[in-house]
């Protein structure tokens, strides 16, 4: 039974669940220093120089698995004594070097970082290197590569370089909580702050006065492939969530206002995806005046519930880490009490010995098609569409659908100069929109086809039943 896509996300999670379980017995912070060796409880490393060293990192882990860094607002951290086993990035030479007589790289090379040794062969000085790339461009062999580290190439805005001890190192105003490098780092040495033990810590207070309710993505769809998702239901049931809501309904909602928002102001960009809305912040300023005013589907179900009740707690449970930034938001805070992944809900499962593919099949219902396929690129655009149709709205929409945090760059770049073809930008940081986000269990192709399936499977005809419908509760 195949939960996880690499070893790194399977290492993570058994940190998390020996956290949440030591959080259900009420025994985590008297345990916390055995937690690594209960991880690894034999005297030889599975993976670093030595076991002493693999268990300091695992205590690392437990920090973050606890909350992280209170300084450091990002919710994305580096553990630093983790991050020393990729080689050093940039321009390099290879042994394609032939040590030839025209040496096309050293002339080109404007800062003197270029060398020969008595082969004739090339070496790049590094501390010299502006890594232009010009001399990779000239070499007729292709001797000279550009190697990025994974986790600088995984973030497409450059917010990732290398401190003085070779280790990375975030950029806060930058970085856009993608968590693009949390999932690529191939050592686990970036990873996302949970707040599991805050949820487990709300659960088991939770009483006819106060209880919690779970909001789910609709991308859940295409997780837990090995069980059903009516299972996946009746197991949060089992948790102690008192009720369980699509967040898709929310998506039926921004879709409405949406619409209607799009149709005064002539120009709109979409706000359900917090990593785009924080990129259009910090790289596009200028920009910011024609973001959306909808909440995020999260926010805008989490609000209605506690409108509904205001004792409730809600807890939402999805693909991104970037919802874990959005909830700390002073917009959103009033709302929304923590939120965790599908890697953490995995883990939440397995603290408390709960087999979900062994449990009987609840439903989440009420949201129409249109509300689920908010869970992969173009969905929010086919929305909003509809919900023109629906209210009767005469404004032809002409989108430009964003896939990927680098789309996202080129259609606001082309709106900043005045060149953009089109009257709404739907912009989705994580390839493939949320199904590709960086708290899935699992990533591919076959993650769109499982959420086409689950709008399908919706018994609600139409966007403005929906909403209706659950305003009627």
């Amino acid at each position: 039974m195949r939960k996880f896509d690499t070893k790194v996300q399977y290492l993570k999670y058994k940190v998390l669940r020996e956290v949440a379980r030591l959080a259900w017995e009420g025994t985590l912070l008297e345990n916390l220093i055995d937690i690594p060796k209960t991880i690894i409880p034999g005297k030889e490393a599975t993976h670093r120089c030595c076991v002493y060293k693999e268990r300091a990192i695992l205590g690392e882990r437990v920090k973050i698995a606890m909350g992280g860094d209170k300084e450091n607002d990002n919710v994305i951290q580096v553990i630093d004594i983790a991050c020393d086993e990729c080689p050093v990035g940039g321009y390099s030479v290879t042994d394609a070097c032939r040590g030839c007589l025209a040496h096309r790289c050293e002339d080109v090379c404007r800062f003197g970082a270029l060398s020969f040794d008595r082969y004739h062969v090339a070496h790049i000085d590094k501390s010299k290197c502006k890594e232009c790339g010009a001399c990779a461009k000239v070499c007729p062999f292709t001797a000279i590569v550009h190697r990025k580290r994974p986790c600088q190439n995984a973030c497409k805005v450059k917010a990732i370089s290398m401190d003085e001890n070779k280790s990375a190192t975030i950029d806060n105003s930058k970085c856009i909580r993608c968590g693009a490098c949390v999932y690529q780092c191939p050592f686990g040495a970036i990873s996302d702050k949970s707040y599991l033990v805050r949820v487990v810590e709300m659960l088991k207070a939770a009483n006819a006065d106060s209880k919690v309710y779970a909001i789910v993505a609709p991308s859940v769809s295409s997780q837990f492939s090995y069980a059903k998702l009516g299972q996946v239901i009746t197991g949060l049931h089992n948790l102690g969530f008192y009720d369980v809501l699509p967040a898709a309904l929310g998506a039926d909602m921004v879709a409405l206002s949406e619409a209607k928002e799009l149709s005064e102001k002539g120009f709109i960009t979409s706000s359900c995806c917090p990593a785009f809305v924080r990129y259009i912040k910090t790289a596009h300023p200028q920009l910011a005046e024609h973001i959306s005013h909808n909440p995020s589907p999260m926010v805008a179900l989490s609000k209605f519930v506690k409108e509904k009740d205001p004792s409730a707690k809600v807890v939402f449970i999805g693909p991104c880490i970037s919802k874990k930034a959005e909830a700390q938001l002073e917009e959103s805070k009033p709302y929304v009490d923590a939120v965790i992944t599908f890697e953490e809900l995995q883990a939440l499962y397995d603290s408390r010995d709960i087999d979900i593919k062994t449990l009987e099949e609840g439903e989440l219902s009420g949201a129409s098609f249109f509300g689920r396929i908010f869970a992969r690129s173009g969905g929010l655009t086919e929305a909003a569409a509809q919900a023109m149709k629906e209210q009767n709205i005469n404004f032809e929409i002409k989108p430009i659908v964003c896939d990927g945090i680098e789309a996202c760059k080129t259609a606001l770049l082309k709106k900043s100069k005045g060149v953009l073809d089109a009257n709404f930008i739907e912009g989705m940081a994580c390839i493939g929109g949320c199904i590709g986000g960086a708290g899935c269990l699992t990533h591919g192709e076959k993650n769109k086809a499982e959420v086409d399936k689950y709008g399908r499977e919706s018994k609600i005809e139409s966007i403005t039943e929906a909403v209706e419908n659950l305003k009627s509760k």
